[in-house]
Order: structure tokens, then sequence, then C-alpha cells
């Protein structure tokens, strides 16, 4: 494994800063002066809004309200009945969230690794991961988890969408559920009109702090199948029968409540809330300006051969700018160039570590790099750039100079 050697200097350009403005602040302090702190009429509103802007105000889509998007993943799962002894498929390349909620349910984690070329994850390594464990085989040749296959969480890496068909298409012939980890995704349109996040049986969303939108920490999931729904309302609050947020603020409100299963205390305040009902009306906005500085990096680097952009969507969210060196160009490592960015005092930052390398999961399922050699392949080579909403132009030219100054061809280093 490739570690960093040394602590980064703090940095003058951060990796993100998210952009709050006047209108953000003045609906947190409504919220603050109103009394009523924790989850009421914000959420509420949030929740229609957010759903009105992926499906429109007529469409079946429930959107509700968490406290992150690990929540999210970890309530969609519960409510598509995974259990102990189930196996639930992940990519490898993706934040250990993604996984970790499986293990909450006592459900064990199958790895598939990244299509050549691409973030996201390879289909025929899906099909081939749900075929084994169909037929009571381990996930992979040389070992991994049995069980029986529950559920497929497809990544949109980044912001790039996933190519969804063939993963509906491999669940549904299979009888899995399929949970988008939307993390990354909002607000990623694709060329059918949907939105990345509202295609399988649900998707999440998060608002945490470096996300494309924030509530600061928070998240959203989204379903159009009305059993998920009620199931996923019931368990972010104690597993309660109705809501009743509103028993300490209404004279008509019912005292009375019924627990009808175990829940978690999952629910967003009225002060994320409230955030989040602002940033969704930039959500538009952001989305440009984020596109603009990934144009210019794509400008900067298209032509350069010690890099490879990242893979073209014009449904991509950008959450992240993900840039690969190319090793059979480049006379420096991945690493050399971003120990040049942190001297300069600029963030940056890796996506992902590969989850079948943590120590936790390689140790458990007995996993080898030769089982996912194109996210290992990624992760050797990539650095996720300074993109976000605010950034100068100046900002975006001293990144691009550190790059560039950073990296050397083969031909001229041996030239030296």
């Amino acid at each position: 494994m490739i570690k960093p050697d040394k602590a980064a200097p703090p940095a003058a350009i951060p990796f993100h800063r998210p952009f709050i403005g006047k209108e953000e602040e003045d609906a947190v302090l409504r919220v603050l002066r109103s009394g009523w702190l924790t989850t009421a009429s914000e959420t509420l509103a949030f929740e229609k809004e957010f759903a009105e802007f992926l499906m429109g105000a007529d469409a079946p889509l429930v959107a509700l309200a968490v406290n992150s998007a690990t929540s999210g993943l970890h309530l969609a799962l519960e409510a598509c009945g995974v259990r102990q002894g189930d196996v639930v498929i992940v990519p490898t390349y993706t934040f250990t969230a993604t996984a970790e909620v499986a293990r909450y349910l006592g459900a064990e984690v199958a790895f598939v690794d990244c299509a050549k070329g691409s973030f996201n994850i390879d289909q025929a390594a899906l099909e081939k991961t749900v075929t084994r464990l169909k037929n009571g085989l381990t996930a992979y040749e040389n070992g991994g988890p049995a069980g029986r296959p529950a559920a497929i969480i497809p990544v949109h890496f980044g912001g790039i969408p996933c190519n969804m068909a063939p993963v509906m298409d491999i669940a549904r012939e299979h009888g899995l559920a399929v949970i988008e980890d939307a993390a990354h995704s909002f607000p990623s349109k694709l060329e059918s009109g949907v939105y990345a996040g509202a295609i399988g049986d649900a998707g999440v969303f998060s608002f945490y702090a470096t996300k494309t939108m924030t509530t600061g920490e928070g998240g959203m999931v989204v379903t159009q199948n009305p059993k998920i729904a009620s199931r996923i309302s019931v368990m972010r609050c104690h597993g309660i029968d109705r809501a009743v947020w509103n028993r300490y603020t209404s004279g008509k409100a019912s005292w009375y409540y019924e627990v009808i299963a175990p829940g978690f205390k999952y629910n967003m305040t009225d002060i994320a809330a409230a955030l989040g009902r602002q940033q969704l009306k930039r959500a538009g906005m952001l989305l440009s300006e984020r596109k603009k500085i990934a144009a210019l990096y794509d400008r900067a680097f298209g032509k350069n051969p010690c890099f490879i952009l990242p893979p073209h969507d014009p449904a991509n969210s950008y959450h992240l700018y993900p840039l690969r060196i190319n090793p059979a160009n480049c006379g420096v490592s991945r690493n050399q160039i971003i120990e040049k960015l942190q001297a300069d005092k600029i963030g940056v930052s890796v996506h992902f570590i590969p989850l079948h390398t943590m120590p936790y999961y390689k140790k458990r399922y007995n996993l080898k790099d030769d089982d996912f050699p194109a996210a290992l392949e990624n992760f050797l080579n990539v650095i996720s750039l300074p993109m976000w909403p605010g950034m100068t132009n100046e900002q975006i030219e001293k990144v691009i100079d550190s790059v560039l100054k950073a990296s050397v061809l083969k031909s001229a280093k041996g030239n030296n």
C-alpha cells in the first residue's frame, strides 16, 4: 500500500469550502428564533421540495430526510429486508459507509471491481459475482463471502452516473434490491430526464459539508415504493408508529404513540433542513460553477500526456474532479505530485482507497488485489483536485500551475 510520507501543511486553497450565503444564514436564524429546532415543518417542506425537484409535484416519489447518507443507506437496506447472513454487493471503489451499513444488519459484503478506465462498477464482474452466490459458491474463485445475495449498492462515483440499465436487469433477474448510493450525484440528470438516485428501489443522497449541496450533516432517501417509504419513516425515529414531532407544539396532537419496532435515531433537524432548502434553490447555479472549474481543468490537462481526464458524461454533477496520472508517460508518482501541491498549500484528496485493501475487510474475506485490478490502478494514480463554487480564477490557476510544475514526462526526466 502506498501511503503519504508526511502530514500536509495547512491549505491556503482548501480542498472544499461550502457556498453559504445570506439566504442560508437567514433561514437558519429563522429556525433558531422559532423556539423549535428539531424535526418539524422545515424538514417536511424540504422533503416535499426535494421530491418535486427530482420528479415533479405529481410524481409518486417520496423523499425522507435523515441525519446522514450513512443512516439513509442503513434504513434503505433494512426496509428492503436485508438480514443476517445475506450478502450485499458493493463496489470496492467507494467510501466505507457503502459497505459498513450491510454489517450493521449482520449481512456480509461482496466487493466488485470498477470497469477498466472507469470509476464505476463493472457490470460483468457484478453479474459473475451474483451468479456465483446464487449457485452457492463464494463471491470469488479464491474465496470471499457466501450466502444469499440480497441487494446491490451501485455508487455514482464523483457525480458520474453508473450505467444503471444492466444493474437493474441483473437485479430483476435474480430478485435483488437496488439501493443507489447517490451521495455524490445530486443533481445528475440523465438523458432520459431521470435523475441518478431515482432509478433503483431506493436512492440515498448526502448533504455532508463537502457535497454538492449541504446541510452540514444530513441526507435524503428517495423511493417510489410505498412499503419502503413507510418502513423508513417508522424506523428513522425509534420505530414509533406515527409522526410524533408535533406532540410538544400542538394542542391537538395526541401524546399517545406505540413502538412497533426497535428503530433508530436518524431524523433530520429543522436547522439542517432550513439550510438544505436554500441550498436546493441554488442547485443549478452551484452545478454551473463546478462545471466551469472542471472545464478549465480539462483544458489545462487534456493535452498533457502525463494525465488522464475524468470520464466525460454530460450528466456529471462534478462533486469531484479525479485527475489520473498516466504512469506510462509520467516520470513522477501520484504521491510526488500531491506533495508538491501540499507544499504549495493546496488541499487535495484521494478518492478512494479501495475497501478490499482495508484491514477489516481484507482479513474477514481474505481479499486479494488480483480480484480488483482496475480499482487498484485507479487508486494508485488518482488525485482529487479542489473544485468548489466560489473559487477565484487566481486560485484555479494556482492549482493548475502547481500540478503542471509537479508533472514531469518520462522522456524529459530521462534527459536531465
